[in-house]
């Protein structure tokens, strides 16, 4: 009786924890879930035989984290059996996501899929052995000549693809509230002497000139980048990451000037700050200007801003006919269960009907170039207009705080040393921190 008792409780047991499992399978539908344990990132969902892809980002907040939400929507439409899981990792400015991606990638256990910059970034992850490359589905897709070959390139190396561009970004602007500018009679500074006499203005005036959010520091490693391309044109700037030009070279020690006395007209709190927290002092009227990469025009749109009613756009000084460039992109990693559904996602990134969808929301502007512009904004109408100018004009420039012209090995010295010189100002240890950096070039 005993025995038969022991095999009935057994029978129990089993059939609870089948049930609990059963209980247990469904998606949560958690739009910021991790991801973290569900295995190389693409499994098969539970009820059914619907696959899960983790799509990997760090696109929460703002326009951004509405354009991936219309982006994956869009997919599982036309794909209704694939699950794209929001896999965004938030905090840092992507420097979190990027730190769980290290572990995970080198751990052997990739998401599906998951942003990168075109360039260096992506670049790291190729040496690596970490990618597969992509040249079959560009030829399948018909996007051999659809790319700029700027961006194509940013996505190749080894005579391979790597890479599926999804957006364009430019991160040259400077973003000021028009009302702000009226009220206070400042124009649009075009110029380093015009933005510094702007700037002195509306000093006089009680309000902040320059709105900076530098809690993660790459906003403040983006404003000097832009310091560097007005001053040294797009040309020289681009021989900085190949150590044509040396750091110590007297227009990179201007740059640092002129750098250190945009420092001197932000908001005093601007180490507590993330991005978007400088936009909305703008936006709030409390500052007059940002320089930012065009999300900050989804992060306006989105909170009810109107482009050249409310806020208005200039190229950062001296850059006007430069454009630079940033990349945002999707990859195929080795070791994910699901490759064939990746490829799925992948190819419906490149289409005319996704890059719509996410640009408008995001505030970049398509990768394609074949894209109708009517259905896209003043602001990035212009943008586009820009782009093509400066494709045309070899004016493209790749920006090293977007981890596109330079390592991340040495992008973390560069960042570590606008770190030190945002607070101590001191220009010949800036100057010479960059010098050291450099040996990490390739040459």
């Amino acid at each position: 009786m005993k025995k038969q008792f022991r095999v009935f409780a057994a029978m129990i047991m089993a059939l609870s924890l089948i049930l609990a499992a059963c209980g247990n399978s469904g998606d949560s539908g958690n739009s910021e879930s991790s991801g973290e344990g569900e295995g190389n990132g693409s499994g098969n969902a539970s009820g059914g035989d619907k696959v899960k892809l983790e799509i990997f980002s760090w696109w929460t907040a703002g326009g951004e984290a509405d354009a991936l939400k219309a982006l994956l929507k869009g997919f599982e439409e036309k794909y209704p059996n694939i699950n794209a899981v929001n896999a965004a990792v938030a905090g840092g400015a992507g420097s979190n996501a990027k730190a769980v991606l290290a572990t995970r990638m080198q751990g052997g256990d990739p998401p599906a899929t998951f942003q990168v910059h075109g360039g260096a970034e992506l670049f790291t992850w190729v040496d690596a052995g970490k990618m597969a490359p992509l040249d079959k589905l560009y030829e399948e897709n018909g996007w051999n000549g659809v790319f700029p070959p700027k961006i194509v390139d940013m996505n190749s190396k080894n005579d391979h693809v790597w890479a599926v561009p999804l957006d364009i970004h430019r991160g040259n602007v400077i973003f000021y509230n028009k009302k702000v500018f009226e009220e206070n009679g400042v124009q649009p500074p075009k110029t380093f002497e015009e933005f510094f006499a702007a700037a002195e203005k509306l000093k006089a005036k009680g309000v902040t000139p320059l709105a900076l959010g530098d809690k993660n520091i790459w906003p403040a490693t983006m404003l000097f980048e832009n310091t560097l391309l007005g001053k040294l044109g797009a040309e020289k700037y681009a021989k900085l990451w190949t150590g044509e030009l040396p750091f110590d070279d007297p227009a990179v020690k201007e740059s640092a000037n002129i750098f250190k006395k945009m420092l001197g007209y932000i908001n005093e709190n601007h180490a507590s700050l993330a991005w978007q927290d400088a936009a909305q002092l703008v936006i709030d009227g409390k500052a007059a200007m940002t320089v930012m990469g065009d999300w900050a025009e989804g992060y306006f749109v989105a909170k009810g801003w109107k482009p050249k009613e409310d806020f208005g756009w200039i190229e950062t000084p001296g850059t006007e006919n430069a454009f630079m460039v940033i990349n945002d992109s999707f990859g195929l990693p080795k070791g994910v269960e699901n490759p064939d559904a990746v490829k799925k996602f992948l190819s419906y990134l490149g289409t005319k009907e996704a890059q719509v969808t996410f640009n408008k929301i995001k505030g970049s502007i398509p990768a394609r170039t074949d894209v109708d512009k009517s259905k896209f904004n003043v602001y990035s109408q212009s943008t586009i207009e820009d782009f093509q100018a400066a494709k045309e004009s070899s004016s493209l420039a790749l920006s090293l705080a977007h981890g596109s012209a330079a390592s991340p090995g040495f992008l973390t010295k560069v960042n570590n040393a606008v770190n030190v010189f945002v607070t101590q100002q001191n220009v010949d240890q800036f100057i010479s921190k960059l010098k050291s950096a450099s040996s990490l070039l390739k040459k």
